[in-house]
């Protein structure tokens, strides 16, 4: 029989394994052309890592969004701060989300990443979505904005094994 303590530590581990490698494990489907979404391109120059900021927030809608002219489209939320300001938070391409992340409308979340003006509209590029006790997506590195879906087979399992 397993303790309480024992069957949370699985279950988080289980849930991590869900969350977040299952992004990660699609990247084998990543198409050569990134669609804009390339490590240094015009969108990912956008990513300021030095001016991480950090929303706690409700999740009103769970979009698809093209964020410049000519990206391929992207998963993005649609949340509300609390003041009743909606905020247009960018996930990261479809292409390496899939069709849907594990958030939905109504999801509490805290959601860390940067600031960015696009069109004349300010949006938040997210690094980290937490969803309660033991949902994480992690979809950039925190310490210097390196999006997951630009990088090697080689540090995708590098990542994968520091969340084990």
């Amino acid at each position: 029989m397993v303790s309480g303590q024992n069957s949370v530590r699985l279950a988080m581990v289980v849930l991590t394994c869900i969350f977040f490698v299952n992004p990660l494990l699609s990247f084998a489907a990543a198409p050569r052309d990134a669609g804009g979404w390339e490590l240094g391109g015009a969108y990912d120059s956008l990513y300021n890592a030095s001016e991480l900021d950090k929303l706690k927030c409700r999740v009103v809608k769970v979009t698809e969004v093209v964020p410049m002219k000519g990206m391929s489209p992207g998963i993005a939320l649609i949340v509300d701060d609390g003041d009743g300001e909606k905020i247009t938070v960018h996930v990261g391409p479809k292409w390496f989300l899939g069709d849907s992340v594990a958030i939905k409308r109504g999801d509490r979340v805290k959601i860390r990443g940067s600031w960015a003006e696009i069109d004349g509209k300010d949006v938040f590029m997210a690094s980290k979505i937490k969803k309660g006790d033991y949902y994480v997506l992690k979809v950039r590195l925190t310490k210097n904005g390196k999006p997951f879906w630009a990088m090697s087979p080689e540090e995708l399992e590098a990542e994968r094994a520091a969340a084990r």
